[in-house]
């Protein structure tokens, strides 16, 4: 079994031995004996051929498809892409993790990888879906993710820029408005919407800068 830890901030290095999930070209080296191949449409989760081109066209239609290796070997793998943070999460059974497709670097390949509508796309960068990992295995299982910065990590109930939203484990969130005359005209505060987690105890992960909000309306 791999184990997932963080090298220099940096780098997820990975030991051990049996498979993982990557994203493409995130390796930079190894020590060991390692087999990199390109999952074309991903992860079939079980399902075999239907379920990885089911899974393939999902991940297309909702902006969520990134492209993905399965590695397999033994020995310690460097995984890492532009100098930006690694953070490593700990999945227990049962429990799942809403990311960020851009956010993902790797992941256990025991954990169930799916894409899940969340409705709420129309006013942040994030789409219609996020990409879903869940841990249906009997032991704990792990996820690394990259922020541009040091993340931070909150537990709920917390308010978030959903433009600065890594991933969030639990329940999806409810969007907080402040729709007005001003926002229309571009004359609001830049922060007319946000993310609201209710559930108690849950995590949320942010970085310390937004991406480009998927609704601009302004007037010069």
């Amino acid at each position: 079994m791999f184990n997932f830890s963080i090298e220099s901030e940096l780098t997820c290095k990975v030991s051990g031995n049996g498979s993982l999930v990557a994203k493409k070209g995130s390796m930079i080296a190894y020590k060991g004996d390692f087999k990199f191949e390109k999952l074309i449409l991903g992860p079939d989760n079980g399902g075999g051929l239907m379920g990885a081109l089911f899974g393939h066209a999902m991940r297309s239609l909702t902006g969520e498809n990134i492209p993905l290796m399965k590695v397999t070997g033994s020995g310690d793998l460097y995984l890492a892409q532009d100098a930006l943070h690694v953070s490593i999460l700990t999945l227990e059974t049962g429990d799942s993790l809403s990311v960020e497709s851009e956010n993902l670097l790797a992941f256990s390949s025991e954990l169930k990888y799916e894409v899940r509508f969340i409705g709420m796309g129309v006013l942040s960068q994030k789409g219609l879906a996020t990409t879903l990992l869940t841990n249906n295995s009997s032991t704990p299982q792990q996820v690394a993710v990259i922020t541009d910065g040091n993340c931070i990590m909150l537990e709920t109930p917390c308010t978030v820029d959903p433009d600065a939203v890594v991933c969030w484990t639990g329940g999806d969130p409810g969007i907080v408005t402040d729709v007005s005359w001003k926002t229309w005209v571009g004359q609001s505060s830049g922060e007319s919407y946000q993310f609201k987690f209710h559930t108690h105890g849950e995590l949320v992960v942010i970085q310390p800068s937004e991406r480009l909000s998927g609704l601009k309306i302004g007037i010069d």
